[in-house]
């Protein structure tokens, strides 16, 4: 896991630690040591630490005038024993949404297990972005399957077009535009 790195090619265009605006302004990173773990794993020293113990972000990109952002995750998503999306929501989604975000894009191709608890932060970031919408992109099949067990599918659009669409190859608006005419559509907006 150590040579996972951050999705990097979109830094010339948004760098989260030099953001004012952003819950990583001011982070330094260290170049030299492995700093950051999953269990006994180690992880690339680029990923955000937000408070959780076993999942772990960078925040590729933020459009406040198109009021979106892309956020890479990796690692185990566990609601079940350390309250990952609490954390989330309270250490970077809250301050996101303070500054105008209603829409979020989840690229989740190195979360490699999620475990539910409840469904009251998935609900709450869904009320708290009104028109709104959160796109889960590239998730595990066994990962997507247990959201949707929990009902969390309610909340965050999973699957379909969303794990077809290849988002590396996109520069962030083209990618926008992708994710929002498929929600959209779904949604029937």
């Amino acid at each position: 896991m150590h040579e996972i790195e951050p999705f990097y090619n979109w830094r010339h265009d948004y760098i989260a630690s030099e953001d004012e605006r952003s819950p990583f302004y001011g982070v330094v990173y260290n170049e030299f040591e492995f700093d950051k773990q999953i269990y006994n794993f180690l992880l690339h020293p680029q990923w955000d630490d937000f408070g959780s113990h076993t999942l772990y972000l960078k925040v590729l990109y933020v459009d406040y005038d198109r009021q979106y952002t892309v956020i890479e995750l990796i690692g185990e998503w566990n609601d079940a024993i350390y309250n990952d999306i609490m954390l989330l929501k309270r250490e970077v989604i809250d301050t996101m949404i303070g500054d105008g975000i209603t829409k979020f894009i989840l690229i989740g191709e190195n979360v490699l297990n999620f475990h539910a608890s409840d469904d009251s932060y998935y609900e709450e970031w869904f009320q708290d972005i009104e028109d709104g919408w959160i796109a889960a992109l590239h998730f595990r099949d066994h990962v997507v399957a247990e959201f949707a067990q929990h009902h969390i599918d309610y909340y965050i659009n999973f699957g379909g077009l969303l794990n077809e669409i290849p988002w590396r190859a996109l520069r962030p608006k083209q990618l926008f535009h992708h994710v929002q005419d498929y929600v959209q559509k779904r949604l029937g907006m």
